[in-house]
């Protein structure tokens, strides 16, 4: 069934209803960048508005009053509609859309009047023989480049691919080919290298579904990329924002913006299922664990705690909130004892039921079970250790009770943070399976993967009840759209593997320009042997810089994947964990600017310089950590050198070798050795980092270290909060922001709002300058002591000296109590010996 033509149109409360031969349209243009193309080939039933996934929305939705607390209504645009005898037209006042009567399709054009998304013409919208809807879009097979779609292998433009979105449990998975993965995210932005115009689809629908990329061709068609999903509507929404920023922030609108994670969520993790499945007192294993962390200075801040806590002390099979007394004898002891240490304990949680559950019965009297397709019954799956049954988080029998057990049973014991794994909901194979769907009665086909993104909201209301004030902290392995406002994710069960260090890097950016810049991978592999020497270290070196930061093994050799388990490389690995927690103000001020704008913390080269064709074309695998620094970590076994493409438009400084200059635009070859790390500072930069944190809950930074370079005015964000409360939304922050006006004199302001008295006390900061040094520094007008020798600098307390070997200005000194101040640091003429000529 095609929808071929155009019969007519009616104007509605918020946009309008079209009708074509086959089925009906609604159009709503939500802001001027915005649109939503919903097409319902079931003519003659209602377009039902029932959302789990949208935060912003322009109509009367089923979920307004359980996302009450989430969600905006806004008033859509009342754009006028021109028609004439081919075309309805539609102007807001940043585009134009066409919709072209027969054959039926739409066109996209910016305010220029340029073609930026067109419809296949003669095959826009079909349903097929078997109910799967598709939609097809016109492509510039060689052009074109597709980015994001949630969690995917491979590089990170997957054009001429063939996509799956049917989430799995994905053990082991070829990190450069393996499709499906855990997360459901049906969105992607497009940009031609011709002309670098971005534009954003996502499609609100949450049946499986698959993107063809360019793969499929016929020579009776125009070169096509489609979306096929098996049921719903094909519900579009169009993101026309000129940048690709713009695009990320219109998404994130729609679907929620990352949480704000706490500060103890961005250190150190460790994990291993091995600790966890010791015959007896795991407890005191575990802390023997931790011990060996702080022996052999590997910073750590958290401790995952694997699903055998959970196992039934006969049987060993998981049971969701049963303890085994003979593995964790006091479990309230237990998270006691870690907590007083500084380590946050997160448990695994899993929504499976096997028959012996010893809440087996209140499952039973609560109703709490996904059923059979005709609603009868229990329905029964593959589980862990044997036939399973499994809650049902689209209910409130579901939800209730899961979160009676998780207060009582987890959080209540001591710890704040919750684990959701094996949510893909993978063992209920019957997609007509009946799942409540807020009592009105829907199936595994539509609602499957979001009962992980429900399973993450009950877990927030959990939270609030139990630790209120407190900020939420959740972890999801599965996901659907929107999933980024509620948790943390991360890449599943990886192969332990080259290729899986250098693929896990697109995913974790595939994900950042999906939404989900909260993410990370496991290092060290989860599936397969332990990691090789070599391998574990390259791992650890690039997953410092992963905003989730967590060595997790099952290893199927029988050991157990720890980062001091080569004593050879301990020195190179204890050197990248101090670089974590030196970047902490960074990464922390980054992961707010997700949280206010959709921006991830990891960035393709090609956010930061969308105007460099290279950028968009680029597999060395580098990315941009913020948009200060480049980095492009070791990915290949045995490597003595590293290919870096550097963009155009800047002067890059190596930040491995004394800050040497090189022009962008170019690709260079740079040595490596184990203890490589390679990072490049952007001409125009702001670093801050810190010494003082080694432990996130037991040190205070009192100094904080800026490295700027100043090739051009430039800018950054550095955020700061108590780490843990909700007190930031009431205004308790310290959000400066931090301005250099590039020349002669470089001022560097210093500009704070929000009433959180920030703990810092002192200041350094170090300005790259080639050229020359100084003439002189100061604070707001006062000028600082100049140092010729460095032990003077480093003795007094305030003053300033030219570092040679780096060709920096290093400034020191105290933090003035005023909200708003400036450095300034000359370099202007000066003629020591008076002989210069006019």
């Amino acid at each position: 069934m095609l929808l071929r033509s155009f019969e007519s149109f009616e104007k509605t409360e918020n946009g309008y209803l079209i009708h074509g031969d086959a089925a009906d349209v609604k159009l709503v243009f939500m802001t001027d960048d915005i649109i939503r193309i919903r097409v319902h080939f079931d003519k003659g039933t209602p377009m039902e508005e029932e959302s789990y996934t949208l935060v912003t929305t322009a109509w009367e939705d089923r979920m307004d009053t359980l996302l009450k607390d989430e969600r905006t209504r806004i008033t859509a645009l009342d754009v006028p509609c021109t028609e004439d005898e081919k075309t309805l037209t539609f102007a807001t006042a940043h585009i134009t859309l066409k919709l072209f009567k027969k054959p039926f399709h739409f066109e996209l054009f910016d305010k220029s009047g340029k073609l930026i998304y067109q419809d296949l013409r003669e095959r826009a919208f079909e349903k097929d023989q078997i109910g799967r809807l598709s939609h097809f879009s016109k492509v510039d097979r060689e052009f074109d480049h597709f980015y994001g779609f949630g969690e995917k292998t491979g590089h990170l433009d997957k054009k001429g691919r063939r996509l799956r979105m049917s989430p799995k449990d994905a053990i082991g998975h070829d990190p450069e080919t393996g499709d499906p993965m855990y997360k459901h995210i049906p969105f992607y932005i497009r940009v031609n290298e011709n002309d670098l115009r971005p534009v954003g689809l996502f499609y609100h629908n949450s049946y499986d579904c698959v993107f063809d990329l360019g793969e499929e061709l016929s020579g009776y068609w125009e070169r096509y990329c489609y979306y096929q999903t098996d049921g719903g509507d094909i519900d579009l929404f169009l993101l026309a924002g000129e940048t690709l920023p713009e695009i990320l922030n219109e998404y994130t609108l729609l679907t929620g913006r990352s949480a704000l994670p706490t500060k103890q969520s961005l250190g150190y993790c460790a994990s291993t299922m091995y600790y966890a499945e010791l015959e007896k007192n795991c407890d005191e294993e575990i802390y023997k664990v931790i011990d060996k962390h702080e022996k052999e200075g590997i910073l750590i801040d958290n401790f995952w705690l694997a699903s055998g806590y959970s196992s039934g002390e006969k049987d060993n099979l998981r049971y969701v909130f049963n303890w085994n007394y003979k593995r964790f004898p006091e479990p309230e002891k237990f998270f006691e004892n870690m907590n007083a240490r500084g380590i946050n304990v997160i448990p695994n949680l899993k929504p499976g039921i096997l028959k012996n559950h010893p809440y087996i019965d209140l499952f039973e009297k609560n109703d709490v079970f996904i059923k059979t397709p005709d609603g009868k019954a229990p329905y029964y799956g593959r589980w862990w250790g044997g036939e399973g049954r499994f809650f049902d988080f689209t209910g409130e029998a579901g939800r209730n009770t899961w979160k009676q057990l998780l207060e009582e049973n987890i959080l209540k014991k001591g710890t704040k943070t919750v684990w959701n794994d094996n949510c893909e909901m993978d063992g209920v194979e019957d997609r007509d399976a009946q799942c409540d769907f807020e009592g009105k009665k829907g199936t595994m086909a539509e609602l499957k993967i979001l009962h992980s993104n429900l399973m993450a909201y009950t877990a927030k209301q959990a939270l609030a009840d139990v630790y209120p004030g407190e900020r939420p902290y959740i972890i999801n392995r599965a996901g659907y759209a929107g999933i980024q406002r509620y948790a943390q994710v991360w890449g599943g069960d990886n192969l332990t593997d080259w290729r899986t260090v250098k693929f896990n890097i697109a995913t974790i950016l595939g994900m950042g320009l999906s939404g989900c810049s909260n993410m990370g991978c496991d290092i060290g592999g989860f599936a397969g042997p332990a990691p090789e020497a070599e391998l574990l270290l390259r791992w650890l070196q690039n997953g410092i810089f992963q905003p989730r930061f967590c060595l997790n093994s099952a290893n199927n050799d029988n050991t157990v994947t720890q980062p001091w388990m080569y004593e050879e490389n301990l020195p190179y690995i204890r050197a990248a964990y101090q670089l974590r927690y030196r970047l902490m103000p960074t990464l922390y001020s980054l992961m707010y600017e997700s949280n206010q704008n959709g921006m991830p913390a990891w960035r393709p080269l090609f956010l930061e310089f969308p105007d460099d064709p290279k950028c968009y074309t680029d597999k060395n695998l580098t990315f941009m950590f913020g948009k200060s620094i480049l980095v492009a970590n070791v990915v290949e076994k045995g490597a003595t050198t590293r290919t870096v493409y550097l963009p155009a438009g800047c002067t890059w400084y190596d930040m491995n070798d004394d800050l040497r200059a090189y022009e962008g635009g170019q690709t260079i070859e740079v040595p490596v050795t184990l203890a490589s790390i390679p990072m490049f500072l952007r001409g125009s930069a702001v670093v801050v980092t810190t010494e003082d944190v080694k432990h996130i809950l037991k040190d205070t930074m009192r100094q904080i270290d800026l490295l700027v370079a100043a090739e051009t005015d430039t800018s950054f964000v550095l955020y700061d909060d108590d780490g843990h409360t909700e007190d930031y939304k009431n205004g308790v922050y310290a959000k400066t922001t931090i301005t250099v006006k590039a020349g002669d004199r470089t001022d560097i302001r210093f500009a704070t709002e929000g009433s959180y008295e920030s703990p810092v006390e002192r200041m350094t900061l170090k300005l790259v300058s080639k050229k020359k040094g100084a003439l002189w520094a100061s604070v707001d007008g006062q000028q600082l002591p100049q140092f010729i020798v460095r032990d003077g600098w480093e003795a007094a307390e305030s003053g300033w000296y030219y570092n040679l070997p780096d060709r920096t200005i290093w400034v020191k000194f105290a933090k003035p109590a005023k909200k708003d101040f400036t450095v300034t640091i000359s370099t202007e003429k000066f003629d020591l010996i008076g002989m210069a000529e006019d």
